[in-house]
């Protein structure tokens, strides 16, 4: 998992709780990295869910909200770092449409290491996307985050249901319908 989503989760966990609680999950037991990420770095996914395993067990936040939650506030980081890949854009289900053909495009010529998920568009509308998501990492709440935070950026409201495909959490179904 590249270092860029450590970074930006250890700044928000500081930003919405504070320092302290940064240092707590970073100690709480002993990580491979020991807690030093750099933003171009790959580190082991099981990282990322130790931390947020880590920040459920402090604060007793759900973890499907903690990932949403860290979801949306990504999507608002790799916009401010990332921003020309979304140029193309004028809305939020563009830009959704457009994740395997357009952005995981550029995010692998810029990593070429990275292990991306799958985003298919199984149907489109002018005010629905229907698409199945798939990752060996089962971050299914991740992607919802990204999405609603996909759609504030656009200043838009939208409807997001997920469904499980797999009971193991690889392959998730999301229906993405705008708001009138």
């Amino acid at each position: 998992m590249k270092g860029i989503v450590f970074t930006e989760f250890l700044e928000m966990v500081e930003k919405k709780f504070d320092y302290e609680m940064v240092d707590d999950i970073l100690t709480m037991q002993d990580l491979p990295s020991s807690g030093i990420y750099s933003a171009v770095g790959t580190y082991s996914h099981g990282e990322m869910v130790t931390l947020v395993n880590n920040l459920h067990e402090k604060t007793d936040i759900p973890l499907p909200v903690l990932l949403e939650t860290f979801g949306e506030y990504l999507f608002s980081s790799l916009h401010k770092a990332y921003g020309g890949l979304f140029s193309h854009v004028t809305s939020g289900l563009e830009l959704l449409n457009s994740i395997e053909e357009h952005i995981h495009v550029q995010v692998k010529k810029l990593y070429p290491d990275a292990e991306l998920p799958t985003f298919n568009v199984l149907e489109k509308s002018s005010n629905k996307i229907v698409m199945e998501y798939y990752s060996e990492r089962k971050m299914g709440d991740l992607a919802v985050g990204l999405m609603r935070g996909c759609m504030k950026h656009f200043n838009e409201e939208a409807t997001i249901e997920k469904d499980m495909i797999s009971e193991d959490g690889k392959k998730v179904k999301f229906t993405v319908t705008m708001n009138k």
